[in-house]
């Protein structure tokens, strides 16, 4: 281990930040450096401190250098005596196990969706060595067993875990610029990759699409406004109440089952009303057309847009919140209605009128829910 230096640039002053890191040899001689501890910024006499600190594992000669292990009930050879050490074996205790059982059925899983065959003709080795098909699935799998930030599969993750071993790799797999970059190179294949998955779906589980959950969300950044125009970081209506920060805005599309059919990375200054039509294009010329369902918050669609569904060729269906002003028109009718029953717990009426069905529902569980909400 040895302390890395990083330079960077800021309001004009030269900033140093400092690292404990850590050097593996890899397949091919390649050298890994993997970063044990982040120090900031230190001055030269913390520098020195943390320097024989590293360097502790031999006072004497104040550098590292490699032992020789030998058996505790063996002689040592005379060539080996300057630098062995006797190991009890009888003593040894099992160091950084690994978890392999959730990671052979991640890979099982990723190869039943045919993922591996997909990525392999898109995702070729670079002219380094580096695999990135193999990183991709190593990045799927972390995702699927315990999700986390790429710092932290580089830093943690990995070594715990038999990726590795199943994989046929060794540490410079999951190199912290490797992960990062990896993700660039698959954004160009995101359609073609939502119409394999979607096809694997179907084929293994019979699945329909004709009932769709749109909704959108926002995510925020701490960071200052970008100063380039097509960034997409923009100031606007903050779900998360952070109106300070710039944010981008995320619509997705997703079975009732919860499978993504689509998604796009919208300006953090989009508004809910405008994204309905794009995505309704969207969804008919990836997936072509059928008669579909879409199931939406009251914000999202527009009257001229839901129109233009009702007008298409073969009609869209919808079920959206209807607007509270057309609430109070319609409360008179609704109160005359009788109750029906759609499922345990769950009450209905049904108000056809103006060329629309009204459903007016009551969910028990629902009640439950806000009451509690409230008295917290």
């Amino acid at each position: 281990m040895y302390l890395k230096r990083n330079r960077r640039l800021k309001d004009g002053k030269e900033h140093c930040y400092w690292n404990i890191v850590e050097s593996k040899r890899c397949a091919g001689g390649k050298i890994v450096q993997r970063q044990v501890l982040y120090l900031g910024e230190i001055n030269d006499g913390q520098r020195e401190a943390w320097c024989r600190v590293i360097d502790a594992f031999d006072e004497g000669s104040q550098r590292a250098q490699q032992l020789a292990l030998f058996p505790a009930e063996r002689a040592v050879p005379e060539h080996a005596k300057p630098h062995a050490v006797q190991v009890r074996l009888d003593a040894m205790r099992l160091h950084r196990p690994r978890q392999w059982g959730a990671c052979w059925l991640a890979c099982t899983l990723y190869e039943q969706l045919a993922l591996d065959r997909f990525w392999a003709a898109r995702l070729p080795n670079s002219r380094e060595g580096t695999c990135w098909r193999h990183i991709l699935q190593t990045l799927v799998c972390y995702r699927l067993i315990d999700p986390g930030s790429e710092w932290r599969l580089h830093r943690q993750w990995f070594e715990r875990s038999a990726m590795a071993d199943i994989l046929g790799e060794d540490y410079s797999l999951v190199e912290k610029n490797a992960l990062y970059r990896c993700l660039d190179k698959l954004l160009p294949h995101k359609v073609a990759l939502f119409d394999h998955l979607r096809q694997r779906w179907q084929d293994l589980f019979g699945a329909k699409f004709e009932v769709l959950l749109y909704d959108l969300t926002s995510t925020y950044f701490e960071s200052p406004p970008p100063d380039n125009e097509e960034d997409k970081r923009r100031y606007g209506y903050s779900r998360d109440k952070r109106s300070d920060c710039v944010q981008v805005v995320i619509a997705l599309i997703v079975t009732p089952e919860g499978f993504p059919l689509a998604y796009e990375v919208l300006p953090g200054n989009t508004a809910d009303s405008t994204t309905l039509r794009a995505f309704l294009q969207k969804i008919e010329t990836q997936y072509g057309k059928a008669q579909r369902i879409w199931i939406m918050d009251r914000g999202i669609p527009t009257e001229k847009v839901l129109e233009e569904m009702r007008q298409a060729d073969p009609p869209i269906s919808y079920l959206v919140g209807t607007p509270k002003g057309r609430l109070t028109k319609l409360e008179k009718a609704l109160l005359a209605l009788p109750w029906q029953t759609a499922r345990e717990g769950v009450d209905v009426k049904l108000l056809p009128q103006d060329g629309e069905l009204y459903v007016f529902a009551q969910s028990r569980r629902r009640i439950h829910k806000e009451r509690a909400m409230r008295q917290r």
